[in-house]
């Protein structure tokens, strides 16, 4: 009984010790995680369709110190279509972040997803893989807000358009301004 009391007095003291540490965790900063809405312009690539609409967008950088992450977006853009032509967006991949001061941030993104396309007087409606290169950059505000812009160039490989009707391959192309909110920021931007 008396060896039992030892081992355990041993065990809750050790155990004890082991709860101090230097520094407070929560003092390291955590994967920078950012939510933003934007309003975009594109070349709908389609009989001079352009096309305007809001989107919104999510980034999350677990890598290389919150410059390296992953990137979704969904636009629904349904404005200045010509008799009822819409576009709308959902796509996601990485996103690299340049780190050109303090203020300013250029990145690089390279998206894969689905383009759906309604075309003008109910034709028709389609839904196309789509893949999509892009950059731009963002401004920082403050803490946790930021200005962005940025250029998008799509590809949609098997867009065919209007069945009997001719139609250049799609390529939608535009540009999207917005505000980011960052949720998270990573150990870099503490410093």
């Amino acid at each position: 009984m008396i060896k039992r009391a030892w081992v355990l007095a041993v065990l809750f003291v050790s155990a004890t010790s082991a709860l101090g540490q230097v520094e407070a965790a929560a003092e390291g900063g955590s994967a920078p995680f950012s939510v933003g809405g934007s309003i975009s312009f594109f070349n709908a690539s389609y009989q001079s369709n352009y096309v305007g609409g809001f989107g919104t967008y999510v980034d999350w950088s677990p890598f290389l110190a919150g410059d390296l992450g992953v990137e979704g977006v969904a636009r629904w853009m349904n404005i200045g279509g010509s008799h009822g032509f819409n576009e709308y967006n959902y796509m996601a991949g990485p996103r690299y972040r340049f780190r050109a001061g303090e203020k300013i941030q250029p990145f690089a993104k390279f998206l894969v997803g689905a383009g759906e396309i309604k075309f003008p007087y109910g034709l028709a409606h389609g839904g196309y893989f789509a893949y999509a290169p892009g950059g731009g950059a963002e401004i920082v505000l403050n803490e946790h807000w930021r200005f962005r812009a940025e250029y998008e160039f799509q590809f949609w490989p098997d867009a065919v358009g209007i069945p009997g009707v001719h139609t250049d391959p799609v390529r939608p192309n535009g540009v999207t301004i917005g505000f980011t909110y960052r949720l998270f920021r990573s150990n870099r931007d503490l410093m």
